[in-house]
């Protein structure tokens, strides 16, 4: 399995046998060409993750891809005529022309100040093996291989970020959602340096693939 990070959230998780894209939002880019996809998914409704114009275009492309959802992005979908398939957490979806397996793990996004209300949020675990948390600290029941590991938000302290790297502990960390930083890389050394004991953090070059 490898992926191909697009900046932010956006990764493209690559098996065998189906391409899979996640979270093709604002802050990304690079995403747009593609073509030959067996899916795309969105993890939740903000347009960091959920870019409807380009969103279009790109469903243009793929043709065949289904366009997978949390419950909390379908309103905007339909208003915008894309069609779409909703899914919820305990969901294990079979993506892919030979069948790629996808756990939906989670629920709800991450606290962002306690007077805005939280929306939907899905995980998706891939293969049992990659896990895209989305905008959430879901920790999966079982242990993973690699963690897409959420580096910068409003909604994120550094040292949340630690938690959630200890506590999910992958034998691998690549950092996403880093755009609204400055500096992201002192955040990866510090992931480096707090990371535990068992745990490499590698970080994806846009656009190149990473294989895991």
């Amino acid at each position: 399995m490898q992926i191909v990070h697009f900046g932010h959230s956006c990764v493209l998780v690559e098996t065998a046998s189906a391409r899979l894209l996640v979270d093709p939002g604002s802050f990304s880019s690079g995403f747009e060409e593609l073509t030959g996809l067996d899916a795309i998914l969105v993890t939740h409704q903000h347009p960091d993750h959920l870019d409807l114009e380009r969103l279009s275009a790109l469903l243009d492309r793929n043709p065949e891809a289904p366009l997978v959802v949390d419950s909390g992005s379908a309103d905007q979908l339909a208003e915008k005529g894309l069609t779409h398939q909703v899914v919820s957490p305990g969901e294990q979806l079979q993506l892919g022309g030979v069948a790629v397996d996808v756990i939906v793990i989670g629920g709800d996004h991450a606290v962002i100040h306690p007077d805005i209300p939280v929306i939907p949020n899905n995980g998706y675990l891939f293969e049992g093996s990659v896990l895209h948390p989305g905008d959430s600290f879901t920790v999966p029941v079982d242990p993973v291989d690699a963690l897409l590991l959420p580096t910068g938000a409003p909604w994120l302290k550094l040292s949340e970020a630690v938690d959630y790297l200890r506590a999910v502990a992958p034998p691998l960390a690549v950092p996403i959602h880093q755009a609204v930083l400055a500096m992201p890389e002192m955040h990866y050394t510090m992931f480096r340096q707090l990371a535990p004991s068992g745990t490499q953090l590698e970080v994806a070059t846009p656009g190149q693939p990473l294989a895991l």
